[in-house]
């Protein structure tokens, strides 16, 4: 008998096995690899809500636990995947300008925005208005990750690639079994593949199509993230990661010819240097309606739990969700009503 199954190996699932190790735990991850909106993530993080010049939720508790998570994941697995480089939000009128200053100077903020106006001139790039700074800010580099990843525990013989057949899973008060596989709690980290597990298909995920390009702009030199319409992110060798689009309603990983025009478009308005598209990928975001996470016991089993909802915000968000639901199902810590799926009806005991 192992510990845990955990059913998934993007970041939420890479996440809540970390953890697992780090408490000593035994384990089996099974994926599919068929679908994972990390693997075409952007994999920028930030700390503010950049349309909108507001915090994101308990930031300075993901930042405090996902820092040193991703720097110990590098050393252990030998590979850089973790870049930590500032934001450029480029303002778009006077009013933006001001609205910077006072969103700079409230106490909730002042430490992730500089109270001053980045002016310099870009080359290529469309900054009449100038740049705000964003700190505490950078990328993954998720693909990497993720098969670096799937590579160490493989190694471990603590990796399955196949599908996942939920009517093979079986439960009792004491433990679960799939297949040969004996375990004291099962984890779904699936992602949006959530809508066909029986257990936990009536949660409101709501997935997001995103679509990103990856494109080479010789002539484009900057050493920071860029954020306006799209954000350009820059990963060596002059090429450009650019997202990201917002569809709620194809349910596809498959790259549309509206997404390419709205992010050509954006780029279009943010430089005015020739560029080249090198590749177009799409994938479908784990988003809920509320904007909030998914993590909790099913109904029918205390022995059956959920790691999902990351949405747009995965990268601070999964240690952060990882650590909750661990001492959750290990140390009975009652989750937040806002994460927890007993805040919907449907789940409620």
């Amino acid at each position: 008998m192992v510990d845990y199954i955990v059913v998934g190996s993007g970041l939420a699932g890479i996440c809540f096995t970390e953890k697992l190790m780090a408490e000593g735990k035994s384990f089996v991850v099974i994926d599919n690899e068929k679908r994972s909106s990390s693997l075409m993530a952007g994999g920028m993080y930030n700390p503010v809500v950049l349309k909108r010049f507001t915090d994101v939720w308990k930031i300075e508790e993901q930042l405090e636990i996902a820092m040193p998570f991703y720097a110990e994941l590098e050393r252990k697995l030998g590979v850089e995947f973790m870049f930590e480089i500032p934001l450029y939000r480029r303002l778009l009128s006077v009013e933006e300008q001001n609205n910077w200053f006072h969103a700079a100077d409230k106490p909730n903020l002042e430490k992730f925005l500089l109270p001053k106006l980045v002016r310099k001139e870009v080359p290529g790039v469309i900054s009449p208005f100038g740049f705000g700074e964003v700190t505490h800010t950078g990328y993954l580099e998720t693909k990497t990750l993720i098969a670096a990843y799937r590579d160490y525990l493989t190694k471990m013989s603590a990796y399955r690639v196949e599908e996942f057949y939920y009517d093979s899973l079986s439960y009792t008060d004491e433990s679960v079994k799939y297949k040969d596989i004996e375990a004291k709690h099962i984890v779904f980290a699936e992602g949006f593949g959530m809508l066909q597990n029986p257990f936990f298909k009536d949660l409101p995920l709501d997935g997001t199509k995103g679509e990103v390009l990856l494109v080479k702009i010789p002539n484009l030199n900057i050493d920071f993230m860029l954020k306006s319409s799209v954000f350009l992110i820059p990963v060596g060798d002059d090429l450009y990661k650019v997202g990201a689009t917002y569809d709620w309603e194809d349910k596809t990983d498959t790259p549309t010819e509206e997404g390419l025009n709205e992010l050509l478009e954006g780029l279009r308005d943010v430089i005015d240097l020739e560029f080249e598209v090198v590749a177009h990928n799409a994938g479908v975001r784990p988003t809920v309606k509320d904007r909030r996470p998914l993590l909790g016991r099913s109904r029918e089993s205390a022995r059956i739990h959920v790691l999902n909802g990351l949405g747009t915000r995965g990268v601070l968000l999964g240690p952060f969700l990882a650590e909750k639901l661990y001492n959750n199902i290990e140390n009975a810590m009652v989750l937040e009503e806002s994460v927890s799926i007993h805040r919907y009806k449907k789940f409620k005991f």
